[in-house]
């Protein structure tokens, strides 16, 4: 006999797992400043042109892409955290999948505009 109850996710289970989530979204945040950090004192030892000026906005937007993504990542984490049921999981699952396929090809396009843009700026 099958039992049609919902399965119910205990509220320690989602305290331990958002306690997590905010860990491991704070270590990520001091690994991106920190990588920031060292892209930035790379291109400050680089002879400045227009076209290392375009690839600097480039990776510049690379990384303001990664963040907001990782953000998203961390956001989809916490609310996994606090689903009471299989059914939030796999809703929230949709939407974020849904939502950052959007996104993704959003940040592509810009990102190879702005290579196209630092192309053309390159040596003649």
């Amino acid at each position: 006999m099958a039992n049609n109850q919902p399965f119910d996710i205990p509220q320690q289970f989602r305290d331990i797992a958002e306690k997590n989530v905010e860990q491991a979204s704070a270590a990520y945040g001091q690994f991106m400043n920190a990588m920031t950090q060292a892209m930035s004192m790379w291109w400050g030892a680089m002879p400045p042109n227009e076209m290392t000026s375009g690839f600097k906005t480039v990776q510049d937007r690379a990384v303001r892409f990664a963040k907001q993504n990782a953000d998203a990542g961390f956001a989809l984490a916490s609310s996994l955290a606090n689903a009471k049921d299989i059914q939030d999981v796999i809703s929230l699952q949709t939407h974020y999948a849904q939502s950052q396929m959007q996104t993704y090809a959003l940040q592509a396009q810009e990102l190879g505009r702005l290579m196209a843009d630092a192309v053309k700026k390159g040596p003649a």
